[in-house]
């Protein structure tokens, strides 16, 4: 499976050849290396671990530097596995880029949502609110949660107030409108979970759209 760690810069638009309004989400991967091989005898399974990102040398651990060292590789900021079906296609070192996609092709890309903090259940889960009037004294607040005696309590699962946001996201079939290698960038259609410099994982699409 061809997948890629970058970081997303943010949003613009492209237009076609026939003019239309095409908007994208630009995301930069240029310095993504294989750091070690695992293999089904060793290891019980084929993957390749990878690092991203750049980092001071004085914010490394010793133990995590030794880990790069090995692979003779600088030290990364994100260590993350992808698991892979021949395992000799890749070596230690190894650097891999946006060059692996091409445009219009389909792709899963997985992200940390914007944390929003302690939120009401209007916002959260999309509540309705009570009426506007003055003398309502109901305006943003939950309604009934209980059942009744025959329950007398809270049944697990009930949509609360509560912390929003901060949780893995994962958006299936985005196109690749363009791969800019120059760039190091690819422009995928539409938006993606996840702040501006937030990291996110670009995949092979598993469930392909027709």
């Amino acid at each position: 499976m061809k997948a890629i760690l970058g970081k997303k810069v943010g949003m613009t638009q492209v237009f076609t050849e026939l003019g239309d309004v095409v908007p994208v989400t630009v995301v930069e991967s240029s310095d993504m290396v294989v750091v070690q091989k695992k293999t089904v005898e060793k290891d019980g399974y084929n993957a390749i671990q990878v690092g991203f990102g750049d980092v001071k040398l004085k914010n490394v651990t010793k133990p995590i530097k030794g880990h790069f060292d090995k692979s003779k590789a600088e030290p990364k900021r994100f260590l993350r596995e992808f698991r892979v079906d021949n395992i000799d296609d890749y070596e230690v070192g190894q650097k891999i880029g946006v060059d692996i996609f091409q445009a219009g092709e389909k792709v899963d890309v997985s992200g940390i949502s914007k944390g929003k903090g302690f939120q009401g259940s209007i916002k959260r889960h999309g509540h309705h609110t009570g009426d506007a009037s003055h003398g309502s004294k109901f305006h943003r607040l939950r309604g009934s949660l209980g059942a009744s005696a025959g329950v007398g309590r809270v049944v697990k699962g009930t949509k609360h107030h509560g912390h929003m946001g901060n949780e893995k996201v994962t958006v299936l079939n985005l196109e690749v409108v363009k791969v800019d290698v120059e760039r190091n960038a690819l422009l995928l259609k539409g938006a993606i979970p996840g702040p501006k410099k937030g990291l996110v994982k670009i995949r092979e699409a598993v469930r392909k759209s027709k």
